[in-house]
């Protein structure tokens, strides 16, 4: 069956109403149907939701009411977002409640949301039967959990609209997990109504952590394949020139340490400058530049560590298959062993990694720009980026 056939069967029909097939169901003696559907945007979203929604129908009878009969529909497609890069919730449930059949809708998005400085969690609006769920806000860990508990919470309280007639929601302070205490608060889109905010700092650094694991930063490894490339050839000369050997020897753990994280720091401020990665505090709110470039810094951190441990593996697999340790030893004017292996592929590496960092330079902006962030991220700096593009062309006329 094609997607048109399906909403055209799941549409209502113009004669009736949810009022009078209520009525009606009531005269007959028969249960009320709610129609509950979750929205989500592909990727981890609609993976996440796919791994409970079997379930999910039991759940809502178990924890809200199972004086109606639940059906739970799920729908992937991404959602759309503004000229300002939010997810217009009223104008969706305006749209998809009645040309879906749907009682209450839920997005699920991978999009981070805050108030000021407050991470949400999400935001409701009771009057339109319509919630969006957070799922940076989330964590970077138990997301099926943490999100089946959120959607449970959003639909009870969402249960106050007419679909149900009273309010009937799961405790709050499971919504977003029990590890992070959550409020409502008042959401200056009167549309909107409410958001649901975690507190403290636990709540900023779950957020982050969520922002970070959407990212997949480890991606960086594969997509920029150019700078590893370069790194791989530093990291060779470190091999095959005994220079380097008696130079690693000579060199203390401490000062192996520093050079270390010189070099990580210095990839990772060489892909932020040269790639236009920071959020400039002119494009977003203060609270809302510090936390996106938070998370570039500590999405690169987690990317070049990924790539400095993929190099230093390598090193120390092509040096002890190449540098026989009586060799070794010789060069080096003392009996090898294993620290010495250890030694020589640890500076190397970091001169590959500075060597990775000027390799990226042959990398496009997007290639960068698809191993550093997700699809919605990348998504909402390409409309910041246009809107300041446009805001400049006015200024200028």
């Amino acid at each position: 069956m094609s997607e048109t056939e399906e909403q055209a069967q799941m549409a209502p029909s113009e004669d009736s109403t949810p009022d009078s097939d209520d009525r009606e169901r009531e005269d007959r003696g028969e249960r009320s149907v709610v129609v509950v559907g979750l929205l989500c945007d592909p990727g981890l979203p609609s993976d996440t939701v796919a791994k409970f929604v079997d379930d999910f129908r039991q759940e809502l009878s178990s924890h809200i009411t199972d004086e109606v009969d639940w059906e739970v529909r799920t729908r992937t497609e991404p959602v759309e977002l503004d000229e300002n890069g939010q997810v217009p919730i009223i104008q969706l449930a305006e749209r998809m409640r009645p040309q879906l059949g749907w009682d209450l809708l839920v997005c699920v998005t991978d999009l981070p949301r805050s108030l000021g400085s407050q991470p949400v969690v999400a935001d409701m609006s009771v009057r339109h039967g319509v919630a969006l769920a957070s799922m940076p806000a989330l964590g970077a860990v138990a997301l099926r959990r943490r999100l089946r508990d959120t959607l449970l919470y959003l639909v009870g309280e969402l249960g106050r609209a007419e679909a149900l007639g009273y309010r009937a929601g799961r405790d709050r302070r499971r919504a977003g997990g029990r590890s992070a205490p959550v409020r409502w608060m008042d959401n200056p889109d009167a549309e909107i109504e409410v958001s649901l905010s975690l507190i403290g700092w636990r709540g900023r650094l779950r957020l982050l952590a969520g922002m970070v694991r959407d990212n997949k930063p480890w991606r960086l490894v594969p997509e920029l394949s150019t700078a590893l490339a370069a790194g791989f050839a530093a990291a060779a000369f470190g091999i095959f020139y005994s220079s380097i050997w008696l130079l690693a020897d000579a060199l203390s753990v401490t000062r192996l340490v520093v050079i270390n994280v010189l070099a990580v720091v210095a990839m990772i401020v060489w892909l932020i400058g040269y790639n236009k990665l920071w959020e400039p505090r002119s494009s977003s709110p203060k609270e809302k530049a510090l936390l996106y470039n938070m998370a570039t810094v500590a999405s690169m951190a987690v990317g070049v560590t990924a790539s400095y441990v993929v190099l230093f593996a390598v090193t120390l697999a092509g040096a002890v298959a190449v540098i026989e340790s009586g060799y070794l030893a010789q060069s080096l004017g003392h009996s090898s062993g294993v620290s010495d292996y250890l030694q020589l592929a640890w500076l190397s590496s970091s001169m590959g990694t500075v060597a990775g960092a000027l390799g990226s330079s042959l990398e496009s902006e997007d290639a960068v720009m698809r191993a550093a962030y997700s699809k919605r991220e990348r998504e909402r700096r390409r409309l910041a980026k246009e809107s300041g593009d446009d805001s400049s062309e006015s200024d200028g006329r």
